[in-house]
């Protein structure tokens, strides 16, 4: 029987199921229709590492700022769905149209980045060498907050994926859910029709990649920049049998929590993403899917069968429905969408605190930003933790590298190679980091208040030493990304206006009292004026 809640339309075979859950402190998927009966095990998301304890750091258990870290804790095991993930990929992929690829997407690119444009998070640090201003919508957005930031100089060693060149992908998760994330009855865990009349921005829709492309345009000669959203899901078969997909979540809580996506790399044709808790999800470029193929969003196409024979259509202008619904597909309005195909977990349990930016100093890490090292052998994967020093956890965030390589086999564990430090920063607070021809660089935030901090750092003796002073950089500064044609650091900025009231902090001489330094936009600076 339909429940009173969107998208909660239980069949009678997993009341049961629903009982259960309760005990674990699960719930049932709140984004997509119809769990199979046969759930948790179709719908929750892989990874999903083990739970430790939390423990304070005994003496003598952690090495200092920039000292070594163990590489066997950041060691990352397959998850165990990938074959079956696999499979069902494959599936929704004999029902749902194929993209054309990463080049015909990158084509059809349907918004334009304004560059340096007036929006300004850097105040009185220096600017940038270049500067990407998203459309308002975007660059406003309380619902979309970007993250992790690569590009094809991650994806490829040439720096072109086929033909096309100059391209960067930034993640963004869904940090707002009105009506939803204050629910009176939180059990419930889904939007009402009232709560998605007021705003679709209820359901939590996970995490999108956003694909950037500067070019010529063909027809008029003119240069140009533009961008497409594409919604990651995760796929999943209902209690009818039929193959369908939801948006990202790290867990079924009552109320569905996002992925925060701190970080992505792109290389070769896996996407890599940051999954904070657990490890990494991992999507495919082959593996992008167009539920409108006529480009129309009004005409409703019709699209493929799935085991049923059934003849399904598609709606992608209702922004509050994801996965099949009554032989209707939808993806809360986006055109494409990029399903998980594999999963990376880590092997040791996870004991960091929850609720808390402070870390352990040993087990398992946190995956809270990646980024990729080409100017090594091999390419490396490189994962570091944000956290916060408080009494009893002094860690300041470790980080280490993997030979991004292996990880594409998904059929043994992958251990840490090549290095493995404690952060030398002693308030922690890092939110990206990039290594290029052996120097290790770092974003730390600042908060809203004041600029952020980009850090060098070097390895000396087998810890990590300070090279310099830090360069100020943008307020919200986030992931980084070595474009390395260009010589040139990206990162993104975070912070939409008025997002506190302390963003007029720390002024500029030079700008009118009352100027707003929240503000998101893409930014990077040269390698060569960094210094170092």
């Amino acid at each position: 029987m339909p429940s009173s809640r969107i998208r909660r339309a239980w069949p009678a075979a997993a009341t049961a199921v629903a009982a259960a859950l309760a005990l674990t402190g699960l719930a049932a998927p709140a984004q997509a229709q119809d769990p199979a009966s046969d759930a948790p095990g179709t719908w929750i998301q892989q990874p999903r590492t083990s739970e430790g304890t939390p423990a304070p750091l005994g003496a003598g258990a952690w090495a200092g700022p920039g000292g070594a870290a163990s590489s066997a804790d950041f060691t990352l095991q397959p998850g165990e769905m990938n074959a079956e993930t696999t499979r069902r990929v494959t599936r929704l992929a004999s029902v749902l149209p194929d993209s054309g690829g990463v080049q015909k997407l990158l084509v059809g690119a349907n918004r334009t980045v304004d560059p340096w444009c007036s929006r300004d998070p850097f105040g009185t640090a220096p600017d940038p060498d270049i500067k990407y201003c998203l459309q308002k919508d975007d660059s406003i957005s309380q619902e979309w907050v970007p993250q992790g930031i690569t590009g094809v100089s991650d994806a490829k060693d040439n720096e072109l994926w086929g033909a096309a060149g100059n391209i960067q992908l930034f993640a963004s998760y869904d940090g707002w859910d009105p009506g939803r994330e204050d629910d009176p009855d939180p059990s419930a865990g889904d939007c009402t029709a009232a709560e998605l009349e007021a705003d679709d921005a209820c359901n939590q829709k996970g995490v999108r990649i956003t694909f950037v492309q500067s070019r010529t345009n063909p027809a008029t000669g003119s240069p140009e920049i533009k961008y497409r959203h594409v919604l990651l899901g995760w796929t999943y078969v209902n209690s009818a049998d039929h193959v369908s997909f939801d948006g990202l979540h790290a867990g079924e809580y009552p109320i569905q929590k996002g992925v925060h996506a701190g970080g992505i790399v792109w290389y070769g044709n896996y996407l890599y993403v940051a999954d904070t808790r657990n490890g990494l999800r991992v999507f495919d470029m082959r593996h992008i899917l167009d539920l409108d193929p006529d480009g129309d969003p009004s005409t409703h196409d019709e699209i493929g069968t799935d085991t049923d024979g059934v003849r399904t259509t598609s709606n992608v202008e209702d922004k509050t429905k994801v996965g099949r619904h009554d032989n209707v597909w939808y993806s809360f309005g986006y055109r494409y969408v990029m399903p998980q195909v594999a999963a990376w977990k880590f092997k040791a349990p996870q004991s960091n605190p929850k609720g808390s930016y402070a870390c352990v100093s040993t087990g398992a890490p946190k995956s809270s930003y990646i980024s990729l090292d080409r100017s090594t052998g091999p390419d490396r994967l490189i994962m570091g933790e944000y956290c916060r020093p408080e009494s009893g956890y002094p860690s300041t965030g470790r980080i280490a590298s993997y030979p991004v390589a292996a990880l594409e086999g998904r059929s043994a564990d992958v251990t840490a190679e090549g290095w493995a430090n404690y952060l030398p920063l002693t308030g922690g607070g890092a939110q990206g980091a990039a290594a290029y021809d052996g120097t290790l660089y770092v974003n730390e935030s600042k908060g809203t208040d004041e600029p952020g901090n980009l850090w060098r750092y070097k390895w000396s003796d087998g810890r990590l030493v300070q090279d310099g002073p830090a360069v100020k950089t943008a307020r919200g500064a986030e992931d980084l990304y070595i474009e390395r044609g260009t010589g040139r650091l990206w990162s993104l900025s975070e912070h939409r206006p008025g997002s506190a009231k302390d963003c007029t902090a720390t002024k500029d001489p030079a700008d009118p009292d009352g100027t707003d330094y929240c503000q998101r936009v893409l930014y990077a600076h040269k390698l060569s004026a960094l210094g170092g």
